[in-house]
């Protein structure tokens, strides 16, 4: 059993790249006996993952889905989440693939549902909402790949702070057909951004892309709701 006081678990996270931080290296506690940290049951769960599903295994990026559901389960006031909070995170985990493994399986990369082709939808709904942008970005030979492949396998973890990433993911989750709307909400991080990217050059565009500016991550779901609704 986790012993959930044994490590603390901050709510900030840390930079760059905004990633889940369970584990900050400034502060530590003594484990009481049989017990164990945050990090062993997470590498446990991907452990297990990977050995139920050979045919995926491990991929490294894994455990940036696995950081916010356990730290969300881990976290909570309840001491019934807590208590049980490894097997959730499991099945959890485990659903959440069964959706989205196609992103980690390399063989599958340029077929029609692989990672390759996600990544392309994200310029082709940009092309039919603003072509003027994506034109920019295709003349400055800006490629999906570049950017977006992080924004889709990891679902937006690494983009945000936790809190802003447990946010997108309740939205996420509660659509019938979510990582179309993963697909929207890069397309609206893309347009909110419009201006800047139209004025900047490549090295610019660049860090814009790979260090996404804007925090607000409603003003990103209320357009990404909005392409939606005008589909």
């Amino acid at each position: 059993m986790v012993s959930l006081g044994a490590v603390i678990i901050p709510t900030a996270v840390s930079s760059p790249g905004k990633a889940l931080n369970l584990y900050p290296s400034n502060e530590y506690e003594v484990l009481p006996n049989g017990s164990e940290a945050h990090w062993e049951v997470v590498e446990r769960i991907l452990f297990i993952y990977a050995k139920l599903n050979p045919g995926i295994a491990y991929v490294q990026g894994m455990n940036e889905i696995v950081g916010p559901i356990y730290y969300t389960f881990a976290t909570d006031p309840s001491s019934q989440w807590k208590e049980h909070a490894e097997a959730d995170t499991f099945f959890c985990f485990t659903n959440l693939m069964s959706e989205n493994r196609d992103n980690f399986i390399k063989s599958l990369d340029d077929s029609q549902c692989g990672i390759t082709c996600k990544m392309e939808s994200v310029y082709s709904m940009l092309k039919e909402r603003d072509l003027e942008l994506h034109l920019k970005l295709e003349e400055q030979n800006i490629k999906p790949q570049y950017f977006t492949f992080r924004w889709l396998t990891l679902l937006l973890s690494q983009e945000f702070l936790l809190p802003d990433v447990i946010r997108i993911w309740d939205t996420l989750f509660s659509d019938k057909d979510r990582f179309h709307f993963l697909l929207l909400v890069c397309c609206a991080m893309l347009i909110l951004i419009r201006d800047n990217l139209l004025s900047g050059d490549f090295t610019t565009n660049m860090r814009l892309l790979q260090d996404y500016p804007i925090s607000d991550v409603h003003t990103i779901l209320t357009k990404a709701k909005e392409l939606q609704e005008n589909c």
